[in-house]
């Protein structure tokens, strides 16, 4: 049988020396921040309400517009009750 061939590395020793690895106690990574998504139905009422007001506004602002325009005053109207 053959020899093994003689080699000039040294040997790993893989068993634990006497100094102990570091042992380092950092801080544990911070939590994420939660983003907070709202609740899909809350969110449409929000933007219904919102679009039926702006719509109300819009129409206010063009019938004021309208009758300004054509020379009409709230105080020619007279309420009789």
């Amino acid at each position: 049988m053959a020899s093994p061939l003689a080699t000039t590395k040294q040997s790993i020793n893989l068993t634990p020396s006497g100094v102990p690895g570091s042992r380092i106690r950092r801080n544990p990574p911070s939590p994420e921040k939660k983003t907070l998504i709202p609740d899909r139905n809350e969110r449409d009422r929000r933007t219904v309400a919102i679009g039926i007001a702006l719509s109300a506004l819009l129409l206010v602002v063009i019938l004021a517009g309208f009758a300004s325009y054509s020379g009409w005053s709230p105080r020619e109207v007279t309420a009789h009750l």
